[in-house]
């Protein structure tokens, strides 16, 4: 499996195979593309209450203020990419931004590969190791592209089990695990 380049990303941006709104061409790395920090936090209530796999729960947002809203360890914030992206040939992933990593931030934990066909603003799901300002609009992420050996059988929008069809909403995706449990 082999990386596009920026040349290629911004060619299959020009022929549509790559989607990305809004899309700025400053953001385009060597073999990347910087997604930046929707304005909405998403956090789970009851935070003295374990989470449960089989159980729907209620989530609380934030919105980052203009003088940017301070993550804390210990608490997962689920927020959203500003972008849509749509991937209609290629294999999309997720890495955070190094200079991030290097403040101990985390931009996901397990789910940093997307399908091939899927469309939508990426959840995030971020920690930190200790207190951290974050703002609206930042650079958090990394997106790349890989070559796949053939086009899948039927979109991510059309799998029996994707629970997460509805990623045009730029709202942060709290977790659906509980669906696999409906009988």
């Amino acid at each position: 499996m082999s990386a596009l380049v920026d040349k290629t990303i911004l060619a299959c941006v020009a022929s549509g195979d790559i989607v990305i709104r809004p899309f700025d061409r400053e953001r385009l790395g060597t073999n990347s593309y910087d997604v930046t920090l929707g304005s909405v936090l998403r956090t789970y209530t009851e935070p003295d209450r374990p989470l449960n796999v089989r159980e729907s729960r209620d989530v609380i947002d934030i919105e980052i203020p203009d003088d940017g809203f301070i993550l804390q360890p210990g608490e997962l914030y689920l927020a959203s990419t500003v972008e849509y992206t749509e991937s209609n040939k290629h294999l999309p992933m997720l890495n955070g931004k190094s200079s991030l990593g290097r403040l101990g931030l985390s931009i996901h934990i397990t789910a940093g590969t997307g399908d091939v066909l899927y469309k939508g603003h990426w959840t995030l799901e971020m920690t930190v190791v200790r207190s951290l300002r974050v703002y609206a609009g930042m650079p958090v992420g990394q997106l790349l592209w890989f070559e796949v050996s053939d086009k899948p059988d039927f979109d991510y929008a059309n799998k029996p089990s994707a629970k997460y069809k509805d990623a045009e909403n730029p709202l942060p995706q709290a977790s659906r695990m509980w669906r696999n449990f409906e009988k």
